[in-house]
């Protein structure tokens, strides 16, 4: 009979060992496939800086997630490793500091992306947008961290 605390334990060291991994669609919109060639089915094309969770990888190819929960097939190549984050919520309120009492720099609307600058504080992201304007949004609030 084998020890009952075992699995538990093994389950539980598994999973502190995942990390999850997030890239961003190169400067280039890329396509996606439902498996890794390029005689696979396009299912559509990712926009250039659309923020992705690796999956699986091989060689020349990466198993994305997108902020959908969606999965499919990009080339390696066509991934950079520069952090962009996607807006999850309706509508978001980019803080001058990392505190819900901070004075807003700006808002950005749901789908907006924002490029990651750091991780500043306990539940928050630092950010920016393309624009150049700089603040910190909560890390509930954007997907891709």
């Amino acid at each position: 009979m084998k020890p009952s605390f075992l699995l538990p334990a093994l389950l539980l060291i598994a999973g502190a060992a995942h990390a999850y991994e997030f890239k961003s669609v190169g400067p280039a919109a890329s396509i996606l496939y439902d498996g890794p060639s390029l005689k696979s089915k396009k299912l559509f094309i990712a926009p250039s800086g659309m923020p992705v969770e690796v999956v699986q990888q091989t060689p020349n190819w990466v198993k994305v997630r997108d902020a959908s929960g969606g999965m499919a097939w990009i080339e390696l190549k066509a991934l950079t490793a520069k952090r962009t984050l996607v807006v999850k919520v309706p509508r978001v309120k980019v803080r001058l500091a990392a505190d819900e009492a901070a004075p807003p720099v700006f808002t950005a609307d749901k789908g907006v992306l924002l490029e990651w600058v750091e991780a500043d504080a306990p539940g928050w992201i630092k950010v920016r947008h393309r624009d150049g304007q700089s603040g910190h949004v909560r890390i509930s609030e954007v997907w891709g961290q």
